[in-house]
């Protein structure tokens, strides 16, 4: 274990946390902004692997990563199309039509894929490079961790105080922080309730179908079936170990950030560790986090209850 406190392992640990947050802390962010507006989108894995195969596709058929990550964005959007959909309109229960959606994407990617390749050899594509910030970047130690990073590295971080402005310095975020609580009143007042529900979806989607992308463009050059491996999943527990705050949803990302860094560490450098317990600890952290708040949850009111006017 003592190889992992070298500085240079541990400059590269803290910068692959940094990495690892990157897709999670999207997705995170946006499934805040619609649970604060009171939809419980429990399809953010299957969002994320839409992301994720339609970053792939247009990347290997255009060449253009960024074109990629706009139709990852666009991918996202349409699936919490779909979900907007069920849970505002047709009022399905959230957490069934969470759960229909995750299987669907799986079983409709995994064709997609198959019908692409067509039995030939897989195409790859060059992804995103590492960013250095002039100055900043070679600042000892630090410099290394947080100023080279892929550019929307920068972007996912920048959007944690961009989300806090949006709802708690803003009217709209105001409006939709009150379709958690008590959307009856936006309704009395002669504002669309269903029409905000559907802005935050929305918003939220398209956050998490540019996480997949970023996981697709960003750490891999083919794509596989289950790239995502859960982060979907770690991302809604996030939101719940941070306690549907900005700052503790960044918080909770970097710590299951820097578990899954230390575990690839582990399985690099040969450490007769089981890398598992690493990948299972965010989870019991979890946990043991929810048990400490459960008398002061600031969990939206009315999160995952359909409105009826």
């Amino acid at each position: 274990m003592g190889e992992l406190f070298q500085e240079a392992i541990l400059v590269s640990i803290l910068a692959g946390m940094i990495r690892i947050a990157t897709p999670i802390l999207f997705a995170a962010i946006g499934e805040l902004v619609t649970q604060r507006a009171g939809i419980w989108n429990m399809g953010v894995e299957g969002t994320m692997l839409m992301g994720a195969f339609t970053a792939y596709f247009i990347a290997t058929a255009t060449g253009s990563v960024w074109l990629a990550v706009l139709a990852a964005m666009i991918a996202g959007a349409l699936v919490g199309l779909i979900i907007a959909f069920m849970t505002v309109t047709m009022r399905v229960d959230h957490f069934i039509t969470g759960l229909g959606i995750n299987l669907l994407v799986a079983g409709l990617t995994l064709y997609w894929f198959r019908m692409y390749i067509k039995g030939r050899a897989q195409p790859t594509f060059d992804g995103f490079d590492n960013v250095a910030i002039p100055g900043l970047s070679a600042i000892p130690f630090i410099g290394e961790i947080l100023f080279d990073q892929r550019l929307l590295t920068y972007m996912a971080f920048a959007a944690v105080p961009a989300v806090w402005y949006l709802l708690y310095r803003t009217r709209w975020g105001l409006e939709l922080r009150c379709l958690g609580e008590n959307p009856k009143a936006l309704d009395i007042k002669g504002l669309s309730v269903s029409a905000r529900q559907y802005a935050a979806v929305l918003f939220g989607s398209v956050m998490t179908g540019l996480g997949g992308g970023f996981l697709m463009l960003g750490f891999s050059d083919r794509f596989l079936a289950d790239i995502t491996a859960g982060r979907g999943w770690l991302a809604i527990v996030a939101l719940i170990a941070g306690n549907w705050m900005p700052r503790g949803v960044l918080a909770a990302v970097l710590v299951f950030a820097l578990l899954e860094s230390v575990a690839t560490h582990v399985q690099v450098l040969g450490i007769d560790v089981p890398h598992q317990i690493f990948l299972a600890l965010p989870y019991l952290a979890s946990i043991l986090l929810l048990m400490g708040l459960r008398r002061q949850s600031r969990q939206p009111q009315r999160l995952g209850i359909p409105y009826f006017r």
